[in-house]
């Protein structure tokens, strides 16, 4: 299929996750992104590895967020290779970097001297807090941001502390975020024929993911979010019956409901805590330990057929092991296989689908510098 960023150039100057996980959103959309890094050692996510798993010479991490790339080496700091870097620029549509604040004007490449070498580039940056203000210098690193940003608080039982995310939620948000702005920063070229500045910053990224609780915080006398004391509870904000309950062989998740219709269903006497609307919240943990009591008495499959016979949202609570081997999962189509070197990678698809059509790709993250070359011919550099 046609991808919709056929013919356009993306320059990525970006390590680790957030920078180059927006390249892989726009590479899948059909862009080519090439991604300039140092010679030899390349992206520092080559060597960072999840569980030492290495694949080629280079991180399993590094080949998730760079397939279907290629890769340009230059040093920055020469001055043959940085010439060679701005003729790139010159017939680029856009570029990115994640470096600190101050790093691209060392060089000569932050946004306006690349805009004189290129007047119509989409120019993205990825910054930890943004340019300016007391943590601008401070180490964007995603765990730092999740701490700093509230969203510790909002996972787990009252008594667990700050808990973060198992997942590196700010990085691949702020990707997303990139991304998004550079679709809206070219629709804008289009009409005016002039270079953007697209900036994103990790804790921003963070901070908007939170928009409905810190809505509500802000919002509501700036009462504190209250997680509960009982162990699966699902949201600081939400009321009962939202959270994850043991059941005689696993879990269930039951979602928002009505709690007359939910306690009738799976036999649960309520009475007592369930007065009024508001006491659905006034009276949570006690419901939740009243439900984890009742639901603890059947299997999950069992409970599943009582309660969507009825209408009400409930949920299997799968492991990987599992969800991957449902239909659903096959369904969807959304692993992907990547042939790196004599490995062939399994891995997920871009979620998108345009037309009804999936978009797949079984190009490997590329070796550092393993296009020079190449480029160098196409381009007369």
């Amino acid at each position: 299929m046609n991808r919709p960023l056929e013919g356009l150039l993306v320059l990525e100057f970006c390590q680790f996750l957030a920078g180059p996980s927006a390249g892989l959103k726009l590479a899948d959309m059909g862009a080519r992104v090439i991604k300039i890094e140092r010679p030899v050692k390349g992206d520092a996510c080559r060597q960072l590895a999840i569980k030492n798993l290495f694949v080629e010479g280079d991180s399993l991490l590094f080949h998730t967020i760079n397939r279907n790339k290629e890769s340009y080496a230059a040093d920055l700091k020469n001055a043959e290779d940085l010439e060679k870097v701005k003729q790139l620029i010159a017939k680029a549509d856009v570029m990115t970097h994640n470096f600190r604040p101050g790093v691209m004007e060392k060089v000569g490449l932050d946004f306006e001297s690349v805009r004189a070498i290129n007047p119509k580039v989409i120019y993205g940056v990825v910054t930890g807090y943004g340019t300016e203000g007391p943590w601008a210098s401070k180490p964007g690193q995603d765990l730092l941001v999740q701490s700093v940003s509230g969203l510790t608080w909002l996972s787990g039982c009252d008594e667990n502390g700050p808990v973060p995310f198992g997942l590196s939620v700010a990085d691949i948000m702020c990707g997303n975020h990139l991304a998004q702005g550079i679709l809206a920063a070219l629709i804008k070229r289009a009409r005016t024929g002039k270079g953007v500045l697209v900036e994103v910053s990790l804790l921003e990224s963070v901070l908007d993911i939170q928009f409905e609780v810190l809505t509500t915080y802000l919002n509501d006398d700036g009462k504190l979010p209250k997680r509960s004391t009982v162990k699966g509870s699902g949201h600081a904000y939400l009321s009962a019956p939202y959270g994850i309950y043991g059941t005689a062989d696993g879990f269930i998740a039951l979602a928002m409901g009505n709690l007359t219709q939910i306690s009738s269903v799976i036999g649960c006497d309520i009475s007592d805590l369930y007065i009024d609307t508001d006491s659905s919240f006034r009276n949570r943990d006690e419901l939740l330990t009243l439900f984890g009591r009742t639901l603890k008495n059947r299997t999950t499959s069992e409970w599943l057929s009582v309660l969507e016979a009825e209408g009400i949202w409930c949920a299997d609570v799968l492991k990987y092991e599992d969800a991957v081997k449902h239909p659903a999962f096959a369904s969807a189509g959304i692993t992907q296989t990547v042939h790196a070197g004599s490995l062939d990678l399994l891995t997920t698809r871009n979620p998108v689908r345009l037309d009804g059509e999936k978009l797949y790709s079984d190009k490997a993250a590329p070796r550092v510098g393993v296009s020079n070359d190449l480029i160098n011919q196409e381009f007369n550099l």
